[in-house]
């Protein structure tokens, strides 16, 4: 029995030392479990949030919500693309209207994945302490919530 439902979904922007199929591999692995009634938040659209956005998108019925720093708009013209893919199949979008888009922009989403779901899975490339995907892992500790850590 699977008692969290809803997860932070975060991850490397660095993902092109992989084929998709090791990712689909790894999210049917370590996602599809929290599927059945379970609410992803992503991040990111490019790199493992664009990855495990697509995978879910298409062999989920998990509800989907994606959190942008900026907006829509301004995501890559790729971004956009995929979500527009995705569209019914994601329950919101949330733009938390950032200006600029910068560190401090993409830190207050990954604290706002956080906040809103019950435990954070994280695709790490290496053990870098200074990557976002590694300070979101230590601010989920820091609210006291579980954490899955998934190398990549």
């Amino acid at each position: 029995m699977i008692v969290t439902r809803s997860m932070a979904v975060t991850g490397s922007r660095t993902t092109e030392h992989r084929p998709f199929a090791h990712y689909a591999a790894l999210f049917e692995r370590y996602l599809a479990p929290f599927a059945p009634g379970g609410h992803f938040h992503l991040g990111g659209m490019r790199g493992v949030g664009g990855l495990a956005l697509e995978w879910l998108a298409e062999r989920t019925d998990a509800e989907l919500t994606v959190v942008l720093p900026g907006t829509l708009h301004d995501e890559p013209l790729d971004a956009r693309r995929l979500v527009d893919r995705a569209r019914e199949r994601i329950a919101q979008i949330v733009e938390l209207g950032a200006s600029p888009v910068d560190a401090d922009a993409y830190a207050a989403r990954n604290r706002r994945l956080v906040d809103h779901t019950d435990m954070t899975i994280a695709f790490p490339v290496g053990t870098s302490r200074g990557s976002a995907t590694w300070q979101t892992l230590e601010y989920t500790a820091e609210q006291g919530k579980p954490r899955l850590v998934v190398p990549i």
